[in-house]
């Protein structure tokens, strides 16, 4: 099993910030990509101000912090990935977009190197084939917020060695998470679950068979959730939810998965949930 040393993370959003400062914070030395500069400074500033929350916490020193920080290299150049081990893609969920980054990534790493895709609905074999390499590329799907959250899916294609596979479960592992193997299909295993509940939540407020407030204390008080499911469209945000929605019922046909016409005309809205102001609730 190849050692992992240094790590790319393409994507310096909510989620690639995420998975580079975890895996600083485990001693990784971590390149970060972005496309333009005010993008990557953003991201940056998150990553810090994250930091700054454990250090008050008393999670972490201000020391460990310190050096979490120097172990982070932001960068506008893909060129800068050059020596990385694996590479984490974390961009835009367009198909196209990742395609072409993964053949550049491809013609750029060492032979050795794995190239992952942090994907929560696309097909990553498709994403391989861009590649002179599908053995070596995988799904690592983290879920929001990264240095909160303790899963990681490590997602199979049906060419993924064996090899790879037991390096991604290494690499979960060491920055502080609990991985689960999934086979690459829509939605992998949380949201192949999750997603139909979460539609189906919205069909009983669209038809009228129960208020907001009581599907989600229903859910909550019944089965113990930590938040009901309307409120969790709103924290994963509508758009994202009606996005992958989309694709697992292109790809299985099963009505459960079709996106419900509330959800549709919200998206259409612009209410997209806690990051618009307005979903299901409120956000002043």
């Amino acid at each position: 099993m190849p050692a992992l040393q240094k790590i790319g993370v393409c994507g310096n959003g909510l989620m690639g910030s995420g998975i580079a400062q975890v895996a600083a914070t485990a001693g990784f030395d971590v390149v970060v990509l972005e496309a333009d500069q005010a993008a990557l400074d953003r991201g940056m500033a998150g990553i810090k101000k994250s930091l700054d929350k454990f250090v008050e916490k008393g999670a972490i020193s201000a020391a460990h912090r310190d050096e979490t920080l120097a172990k982070l290299k932001p960068t506008t150049r893909l060129e800068d990935l050059k020596e990385s081990d694996l590479v984490i893609e974390a961009i835009v969920e367009k198909m196209p977009a990742k395609k072409e980054l993964f053949k550049k990534l491809d013609a750029l790493l060492a032979p050795h190197a794995i190239i992952c895709s942090n994907t929560s609905s696309l097909c990553i074999i498709e994403m391989a084939a861009a590649t002179k390499r599908p053995k070596q590329v995988a799904g690592l799907h983290f879920f929001n917020p990264v240095p909160i959250m303790k899963l990681v899916e490590v997602v199979k294609t049906i060419v993924t060695s064996q090899e790879t596979i037991d390096t991604l479960f290494h690499f979960s592992v060491k920055v502080g998470k609990k991985p689960i193997l999934a086979q690459d299909t829509p939605g992998f295993i949380v949201n192949r679950l999750l997603v139909p509940y979460l539609l189906y939540a919205i069909r009983m407020y669209e038809s009228g068979l129960a208020t907001k407030e009581d599907i989600d204390e229903g859910m909550k008080l019944g089965c113990g959730h930590p938040m009901g499911p309307l409120t969790l469209l709103d924290f994963v945000g509508l758009d994202t939810t009606y996005y992958i929605a989309e694709i697992m019922f292109d790809e299985f046909k099963d009505p459960l998965m079709a996106p419900p016409p509330l959800l549709k005309r919200m998206v259409l809205a612009g209410q997209y949930g806690r990051k618009s102001g307005k979903g299901f609730y409120d956000y002043p």
